[in-house]
């Protein structure tokens, strides 16, 4: 009776620890002034206050996005590389490089 109550509560615990599925989302590449540059693909792991988009084996995390008033400006945080993390909506997800003066804007399914 134990080992069946052990082995119950590893199962549960398993199930409700299981990391986020990303979500592979086509982004548009385009300069910051909107200028098109092409077309690329990534994976997108929303966890709602925070996303990481990652591709070729680099990640690149949000941390936490802010906003004072969501209504009025897009919630958003600074990474740790520099870039300008935002999120649009529920499927819109923003990367600006303000050094390669370009953004990238993902939209998932």
């Amino acid at each position: 009776m134990l080992r069946i109550t052990v082995v119950l509560t590893l199962f549960l615990l398993a199930g409700c620890s299981s990391t986020p599925k990303g979500v592979d989302c086509p982004g548009e590449v385009a300069t910051i002034y909107g200028q098109s540059m092409g077309q690329t693909q990534a994976r997108i792991f929303d966890l709602v206050n925070a996303f990481t988009v990652t591709r070729d084996g680099v990640a690149v995390k949000s941390g936490t996005l802010h906003s004072s008033d969501r209504f009025q400006y897009v919630p958003s945080a600074v990474t740790p590389e520099g870039f300008t993390a935002q999120r649009l909506s529920d499927k819109q997800f923003r990367l600006i490089n303000p050094y390669q003066n370009t953004m990238i804007t993902w939209t998932c399914p």
